[in-house]
């Protein structure tokens, strides 16, 4: 029996990255987990669901669908995300939005349509955002994703304070920059602003921030959501679980 026998997990972005390490770790620790993605892994952990998270349908039936699948939700864990790399002048406005639907807006109502589920969940329910290193700091040309992960953090306290008297604790995990195909792909956008070679990108640019000069690896995350979903995280709430190899500490 695994820490997490009986227990019903929804995870979005879980079709690749930080969030398939996470749904592989909840599995292995006996979850039965909602694998949520626009492009789901049908061969990958847990139960492949396809949902459009940018919209309010999409994070209804996700969650409509763990209840319908599993009978009951007890963690949930909002990963999906992208990045968009641009100076704030020529920020593509459609991607602002896009940025703020998928990394904020998507969070808020997984939170909204799962409530009742978390509260009603036997050991307490646990709302865990996937936030960054950005929700506590900023880096340039990235207007959108910072500000929706500053949005995030406010979130999580928010439902932190609301979610106590009724069994939900909402934590924030903010990791620096993870070994994900989301930072394999800005590579190229951070060579195009910085003006250099895509080569001296991920020394000079991606982990010029880290003191403690590697990438994270996904299941390093997945670790922290399990510790966080499981009894020894009962006390943590309303707070950024930061790991993000000396980033924040200058």
């Amino acid at each position: 029996m695994g820490a997490f026998a009986q227990s019903v997990a929804l995870v979005t972005g879980a079709g690749s990255g930080i969030g398939q390490a996470i749904t592989a770790k909840l599995v292995a620790d006996g979850a039965q987990v909602l694998a949520v993605d626009l492009t789901p892994s049908e061969d990958g952990p847990g139960t492949a669901y396809e949902a459009d998270l940018s919209t309010r349908e999409g994070n209804r039936g996700a969650v409509d669908a763990a209840l319908n699948t599993f009978g009951r939700l007890d963690i949930v864990v909002a990963n999906a995300g992208f990045q968009h790399v641009s100076p704030v002048a020529d920020f593509d406005e459609d991607r602002w939005d896009s940025l703020l639907s998928i990394l904020l807006t998507s969070p808020f109502l997984l939170a909204k349509y799962a409530w009742p589920a978390l509260s009603a969940a036997p050991e307490g329910g646990r709302y865990i955002a996937i936030a960054s290193a950005h929700a506590l700091t900023a880096s340039p040309y990235k207007a959108g994703y910072v500000s929706a992960k500053h949005g995030v953090l406010g979130l999580v306290k928010t439902l932190a304070l609301e979610g106590a008297p009724v069994g939900i604790t909402a934590t924030a995990v903010c990791p620096g920059y993870v070994r994900t195909p989301l930072v394999e792909k800005q590579i190229a956008d951070q060579a195009r602003v910085h003006g250099l070679s895509e080569e001296r990108v991920l020394e000079d640019v991606l982990l010029a921030p880290h003191a403690v000069k590697r990438l994270i690896e996904p299941a390093e995350v997945a670790d922290v959501v399990a510790f966080l979903a499981g009894p020894g995280g009962r006390s943590f709430t309303g707070v950024p679980v930061t790991m993000d190899m000396g980033w924040t500490a200058r």
